[in-house]
């Protein structure tokens, strides 16, 4: 027996760019003004942290290294169009490992951007210490580092990345810290810590330290949200705004976008947001202006870490 009755599809949570598996309309983000530029400097990194969100390691070229010259035409791209970009952040992967990554800093830095590189302060961050230094002498005010420590413990910060990985990071910050560099840092949420202890534990280890970093800033002291793909969370509806209170301007990619370089391509690609290099969905385009449109939140991350975790990678 036939039937004339059209059969609807079932949707599945995240799938519908436009529509939520309840069949409301999913919150999309327009792009206020692209504040931030960050540089995924390449995805091969001297660690392997267990909850890494981009899975950097020493094994993983996914993304591999941008060159000096390609970071330079986006550069170019926003003085032309007169875009009003304010900061260009390097995250990885671990920058440092990328062989042109002084060059780039030193280009973005030379047009009068401010400049935010993600780091772990291990090895290879010192081994260009000569060239820090230099930059420091020239473009102190410009520059900050954003170290990644995601524990004030030793025991919990390693749980994370791995054994011998505190000693050399706190090196590394003894000598920022040393030569009057402009530090942050970025810490987890993940340690059933209420977020007072986790800044009053913080505040300790920053004044052993000597660091000039202010515990109580959400922006010198991140304190990150965790990320799950398989995370029971609701997805973001138009009516979410105004029900939790939220403000679509706050999220992160109504002020930034992020470039990448995939293996095997010939050129960069611009995507959404820095959470998000390798869903095909969030890739916008190979060009700043191409990447100018809108992002539907159409992604667990969009909501667990942005929306309800309230969690940016970005100081706009």
């Amino acid at each position: 027996m036939s039937s004339n009755v059209a059969m609807v599809p079932v949707l599945g949570r995240f799938e519908d760019p436009e529509i939520t598996a309840k069949g409301e309309r999913r919150a999309i983000i327009g792009l206020r003004q692209l504040a931030t530029l960050w540089i995924n400097t390449g995805t091969l990194c001297n660690l392997t942290c267990a909850g890494c969100y981009i899975e950097s390691s020493p094994l993983n070229d996914r993304l591999v290294y941008i060159s000096a010259a390609e970071v330079a035409a986006y550069l170019d791209e926003i003085e032309r169009d007169g875009l009003g970009t304010g900061e260009i952040g390097f995250t990885g992967g671990e920058p440092f490992m990328n062989p042109d990554f002084i060059e780039m800093v030193e280009d973005a830095l030379g047009r009068g951007f401010r400049v935010m590189i993600l780091t772990n302060a291990m090895r290879p961050m010192m081994k260009c210490a000569d060239a820090l230094l230099d930059l420091q002498t020239r473009c102190a005010e410009q520059l900050t580092l954003r170290v990644s420590v995601d524990h004030y413990t030793k025991l919990r910060h390693q749980l994370e990345r791995g054994q011998r990985s505190w000693d050399p990071m706190i090196r590394g910050l003894r000598w920022l810290a040393e030569h009057d560099f402009h530090v942050h840092l970025a810490g987890r949420t993940r340690w059933e810590e209420d977020e007072a202890s986790l800044r009053e534990g913080f505040r300790r280890l920053i004044a052993e330290l000597g660091l000039s970093v202010d515990a109580d800033d959400p922006m010198e002291l991140v304190l990150f949200p965790e990320m799950d793909e398989n995370a029971e969370v609701p997805e973001i509806t138009t009516a979410c705004w105004d029900i939790l209170g939220v403000d679509p301007a706050g999220v992160m990619c109504a002020t930034s976008r992020m470039v990448v370089k995939r293996k095997g391509e010939a050129s960069p690609a611009v995507v959404a947001c820095t959470l998000l290099p390798y869903d095909p969905q969030f890739e916008m385009g190979a060009t700043l202006a191409e990447a100018s449109g809108t992002v539907p939140l159409n992604h667990p991350h969009c909501a667990k870490f942005c929306v309800l975790g309230g969690g940016s990678c970005s100081k706009a």
